[in-house]
């Protein structure tokens, strides 16, 4: 199995576009070298201290791949539905009081994606004006993120928003792979 296959999520595949699925995939391994240069500098940080040696640098180096880890992160999770969404709420509904509440909910996930776009730039912008010690780079280093994370973050949601008013958002999912028994409602009547 090829590493796109594993990091690839194959639920509710009727809500995407496969051309999209390169930029998920990006996403995750960029995620999880964020999340391993994050762990990598808290660990250096940490022997540093304690030898007596500090490197403060590396305090700016984490809290970088801290913040790009969340954002880049929170914009992988849009695509693959595990955040930003009321799955409970949704998949206990069917038909259209299901279709207007995956529709609201998408609704409000594109506002976030828009706040996240619109002031996020702004805080950009204002970022030029404040820099990080001891570098000395501009703050907006760090605010560059928050909104192309809003920019991706819109474009999952409009894509979950497209398919599942031409699909519909109700479909049964495949069972897992993970090799337990898949038993239906009819073969548990069945059993005595």
């Amino acid at each position: 199995m090829a590493i796109a296959d594993k990091l690839l999520v194959q639920r509710q595949r009727h809500l995407k576009w496969r051309w999209l699925d390169w930029l998920e995939l990006a996403l995750m391994i960029l995620c999880g070298v964020l999340c391993f240069g994050f762990s990598l500098s808290v660990t250096a940080d940490i022997v540093t201290r304690t030898i007596g040696h500090p490197w403060l640098w590396l305090q700016e180096v984490t809290s970088t791949l801290f913040i790009y880890a969340i954002f880049i992160g929170t914009a992988a999770a849009t695509r693959r539905n595990d955040h930003l969404y009321l799955t409970a709420i949704s998949e206990a509904m069917h038909g259209t009081s299901r279709l207007v509440v995956e529709v609201i909910i998408r609704i409000v996930v594109l506002g976030v994606a828009f706040c996240l776009v619109w002031y996020g730039y702004q805080n950009y912008l204002r970022g030029f004006g404040s820099f990080r010690l001891p570098s000395g780079t501009p703050i907006a280093s760090l605010y560059a993120i928050i909104p192309l994370s809003g920019v991706l973050i819109g474009l999952f949601t409009i894509e979950q928003l497209v398919n599942g008013l031409r699909n519909g958002f109700d479909h049964p999912e495949p069972p897992e792979e993970d090799g337990t028994p898949v038993v239906t409602d009819a073969q548990m009547r069945v059993q005595p």
